[in-house]
């Protein structure tokens, strides 16, 4: 049995295994870096080891440091988690030279399917089913590109060695393929330190579908059922759910049965995911295997009532499979969404800052959030956006997908931009809901998913009105702390003596300019507002003190806020409704603004990869400038309009901050 277990990871992931091992009476270790000195996982943990500086390089990716602390604090055992290390086969090694439990597969499964292209020779002579592609060796790029066209477009350049869609690239003429060559063996190079490529046929419109596998040191295995995962973004998984919409028994056997094969035929032990393409014939192909506990395990455990995470310490510590293939059953239905701190309006670029609110829904009935983070932390740059997972089941999908519904409105995140609405409006599309979603889902709807709906409607400016009182009363009463509270004078109301009391504000919300005026009518604030265009509302707030209510035009409407101030800016963000309402504060304005920064800024932190244009260069709306690395992933700025690049303020592999200006563009006439 294992009695001290080391996680050697962070986050949510850290905090799910701690709780498991918390149940079962098993100490836990904790390791953190600079940037983690205060998170949850390291409070939650009973022992914490610090690893060295924010770079995961130096810390959690230290093969060396993290056996130390587990040498240090009498660990047992070793929870890789996902990332990190969790798929590295010298880690795996390292643990066992060191007498240490390595929570996972042995070191030559990992090695096995660590190369996708050694994993497609192994699954063809298994019988599992594959697509159509080359995975060779040789990388010259003219033989890659014959086996484009000999495979047929659309193919999909994908990354040896890697995962989550990093390395990837779609390419649907021969005229792209290089470019698209390029930029996938960059961020491959980037991501896993390995830029060796595969090339597969595109499957037009297939369902992304998993089998979760279970295998034990005594060479039993098991198949828990399936999850769909086909809504993705950018190769990136945006929502799972378990069992998969319209699957059959037979199907689901087939596809289960293929999965073990693949297991057996490396010899893995653990908790393992094969990943399968799935056409709308039922013909299904190999994509890889996941040698560890994926992100979306929450989801199956849900439908089995089985703590995977239990599974895997037992495992690992020897002991056979708890239950046989004929003692598992689907109970229900489950899905699982990733909050992230991103900003859907802005090409989904990472968001990093203060998470000022973090106030997930209640948990239970259903309900369950797995985060590693709360209000008050920050979102580093350093490591993936993610902020939380919310699963939720129900006694069929239509049910779980209510209360998923309900949960994500409840969810309040604040001082970080996220993608909550993002993903309501996923799962309220009429596709998502029939169940008929593809990997192709957001791109073929982006025009509904990724509208966006900022108007400053009349709610909105009610919020506003109702906040910005809000917001001057505890600000006079914080400059005057021992003024008497029964003096009209000390009031933060606007009291003014036979008159009412009026105030006016500019706001902007995300691009929306507005002026925002209100006076007290008693306890109702009576507000009106001017847009930029000249349109005009009206109506009336009143705040319940006693409770998170207010009362809007008669109507009871739940009301939170909270300041989101910077050093620069005056900004609030507002939970009415189940609509959350963010704002900045503009200051007056004395007549002194003169024309705008022609200059491009960095979007967030990260290190500059590549600049795509010479300076002085004509160059097209749209076209790419420069590309940029932040959170494992490239991003790309490019020419707002048509014009010239005037000077570039940054260099090939300078890490810049967000902000900063980086290239001096001057639009053409």
């Amino acid at each position: 049995m294992i009695r001290k277990l080391l996680i050697a990871n962070r986050g949510e992931i850290a905090c799910r295994i701690i709780k498991t091992a918390r149940h079962l009476g098993v100490a836990t270790v904790a390791v953190y870096s600079d940037a983690d000195a205060r998170a949850l996982h390291v409070q939650l943990a009973d022992e914490a080891v610090y690893l060295g500086p924010a770079p995961a390089k130096e810390s959690y990716l230290d093969i060396r440091k993290v056996l130390a602390a587990a040498q240090q604090t009498g660990a047992d055992a070793v929870h890789p988690g996902y990332g990190f290390l969790s798929e590295n086969a010298e880690f795996c090694r390292a643990c066992d030279s060191a007498g240490i439990i390595f929570v996972g597969p042995p070191a030559a499964a990992i090695d096995a399917m660590g190369s996708k292209s050694a994993a497609k020779r192994i699954m063809e002579e298994a019988g599992v089913p594959l697509v159509p592609g080359y995975h060779g060796t040789n990388q010259d790029a003219g033989i890659l590109e014959g086996h484009a066209q000999r495979i047929g477009y659309p193919v999909l350049l994908k990354a040896a060695a890697g995962g989550g869609g990093k390395g990837m690239r779609r390419v649907d003429s021969a005229d792209e393929f290089h470019s698209a060559l390029d930029a996938a063996k960059r961020e491959s190079m980037n991501a896993f330190g390995d830029d060796l490529m595969l090339l597969e046929r595109y499957v037009v419109q297939p369902r992304h579908v998993e089998i979760q596998v279970f295998c034990d040191k005594q060479g039993n295995g098991v198949y828990l059922f399936e999850r769909d995962c086909s809504v993705q973004r950018r190769h990136q998984k945006v929502v799972e759910e378990a069992p998969a919409p319209g699957m059959s028994e037979e199907l689901r056997a087939q596809m289960g049965e293929a999965a073990l094969r693949a297991a057996h035929a490396i010899g893995y032990v653990g908790a393992g995911t094969v990943e399968f393409l799935l056409d709308a014939s039922g013909a299904f192909y190999f994509m890889e295997m996941n040698t560890r506990l994926q992100v979306e395990h929450p989801v199956t455990e849900m439908i089995t009532g089985q703590d995977l995470v239990a599974w895997q310490l037992a495992v690992a510590a020897g002991d056979p499979l708890p239950m046989q293939q004929d003692d598992l059953t689907i109970i229900g239905h489950a899905f699982e969404v990733r909050i992230y701190a991103e900003d859907p309006d802005n090409d989904f670029l990472p968001a990093t800052g203060t998470l000022v609110r973090h106030r997930p829904p209640e948990e239970g009935n259903g309900v369950r959030v797995d985060t590693g983070v709360r209000s008050g932390d920050e979102i580093s740059v350093h490591y993936d956006p993610m902020i939380a997972k919310l699963i939720c089941c129900g006694r069929n999908r239509r049910e779980a997908l209510a209360k998923l519904d309900r949960a994500l409105q409840q969810y309040q995140i604040a001082g970080v931009r996220h993608n909550i609405e993002f993903l309501r409006r996923v799962i309220n599309h009429r596709e998502f809901a029939g169940g008929r979603a593809t990997t192709h889902f957001i791109e073929d709807h982006e025009t509904e998913i990724l509208r966006r709906e900022h108007q400053l409607t009349p709610l909105k400016c009610a919020a506003i009105a109702g906040y910005l009182s809000e917001r001057e009363s505890r600000d006079l009463c914080a400059r005057a702390p021992q003024a008497d509270s029964r003096s009209p004078w000390h009031n933060g109301d606007n009291w003014r003596s036979n008159l009412v009391g009026r105030r006016r504000h500019h706001i902007d919300h995300r691009g929306q300019h507005a002026e925002i005026r209100f006076a007290y009518n008693g306890e109702t604030l009576n507000w009106q507002s001017r847009s930029a265009e000249g349109e005009e509302q009206s109506g009336e707030i009143r705040l319940l003190r006693d409770r998170e209510l207010a009362l809007v035009d008669g109507r009871r409407v739940g009301f939170s806020s909270v300041d989101t101030d910077t050093e620069t800016k005056r900004c609030g963000s507002i939970f009415i409704d189940n609509t959350q309402v963010e704002f900045e504060l503009l200051p007056p304005d004395m007549g002194e603004a003169g024309d705008r920064d022609r200059g491009l800024e960095a979007p967030m932190n990260g290190t500059i990869v590549a600049l795509l244009v010479e300076t002085g260069a004509a160059v097209e709306k749209d076209q790419p400038l420069l590309v940029m690395e932040a959170m494992k992933m490239e991003h790309t700025l490019r020419a707002p309009a048509a014009g010239s690049v005037q000077q570039f303020f940054c260099a090939e592999g300078e890490l810049v901050d967000g902000g900063r200006l980086l290239i001096d563009f001057a639009a053409g006439e």
